[in-house]
């Protein structure tokens, strides 16, 4: 019994430090976002209070300020078009890769697979210079055709730029849940008569449903927080939000009118925080029902 008492004893105490730990965290994560929440909607007179006191009033005139004189919806409408062009071009190529690698037997799909991994260790930032300067020379030898360039300053290149170099990721976690599912389902749809597409779009696709979210969830918070690639392949005017976020906080720190400043920061976290939300829900959702009964 004394022993029974002591298991139980640390089990609870073992809980309670678990419960600690992730309110601790929570608390973390929740209170410098409503902190910046609060700090939006303040006029400028309030900041030179106490930081921790809250506004006098809903002052959204600071939202209308980024929205139209900083151009932070025009930033938005980018960032949302680069984001879901990229996924789109990712999952095109990397759903069906993904299922021919993991289901067929080819040559070369070894090599194949080593490159896909090795691709897994090659830092985006990294080649964001040489990928620079070859577009510049693919625009270079198009200047006769197109003197206003293409594929610098372009919204879709830089989608399809984020989409090849998250491919090798995206297959990679495909793959190993497409292995992961019994052939049985894929036998008895073709003693029905599907094709091979059929069966991927039909059969393997939903039941990869939770594979799937998870990769969108990955790929769209990287698409979205990206500063670097967009920054260098987006030097005109039609930037995404964190780089337009990056020239309204040098404006409005040089004129003292930091409530814009919160307001685009807003801008930029809110859309992030309700994707993750949704698709974490589905994907628990996916992932509780999507097992394999036997």
């Amino acid at each position: 019994m004394t022993t029974l008492r002591t298991v139980g004893n640390r089990s609870r105490t073992g809980r309670a430090l678990t419960y600690v730990l992730v309110i601790a965290i929570a608390l973390a994560i929740a209170v410098p976002v409503a902190w910046v929440l609060l700090a939006s909607l303040k006029q400028k007179s309030e900041f030179y209070g106490s930081p921790w006191v809250l506004p006098r009033g809903l002052y959204v005139q600071n939202y209308v300020d980024a929205f139209v004189t900083a151009r932070m919806g025009q930033y938005f409408l980018t960032s949302v078009l680069v984001t879901v062009l990229g996924l789109v071009f990712v999952l095109a190529v990397s759903v069906p890769a993904a299922y021919v690698i993991a289901r067929y037997e080819f040559r070369g799909r070894g090599l194949v697979e080593v490159a896909l991994l090795a691709g897994l260790f090659v830092n985006v930032n990294y080649i964001v210079v040489p990928i620079f300067l070859m577009l510049v020379d693919w625009d270079r030898s198009l200047v006769d055709v197109l003197p206003g360039g293409f594929f610098i300053d372009n919204p879709g290149v830089l989608a399809l730029v984020y989409a090849a170099t998250s491919i090798p990721f995206t297959i990679y976690l495909l793959t190993a849940f497409f292995r992961s599912i019994p052939a049985d389902y894929e036998e008895a749809a073709a003693l029905d008569g599907a094709s091979r597409l059929r069966i991927m779009t039909s059969v393997m696709l939903p039941m990869a449903r939770p594979a799937v979210t998870t990769v969108v969830l990955f790929n769209f918070l990287a698409y979205w927080n990206d500063f670097i690639i967009a920054l260098t392949l987006l030097p005109g005017d039609g930037k995404t939000l964190q780089v337009g976020l990056l020239n309204l906080m040098t404006a409005q720190k040089a004129a003292a009118d930091y409530g814009r400043l919160y307001a685009g920061m807003v801008i930029v976290i809110v859309p992030v925080l309700i994707v993750y939300a949704l698709i974490q829900r589905r994907l628990i959702e996916g992932m509780a029902s999507g097992g394999v009964k036997g």
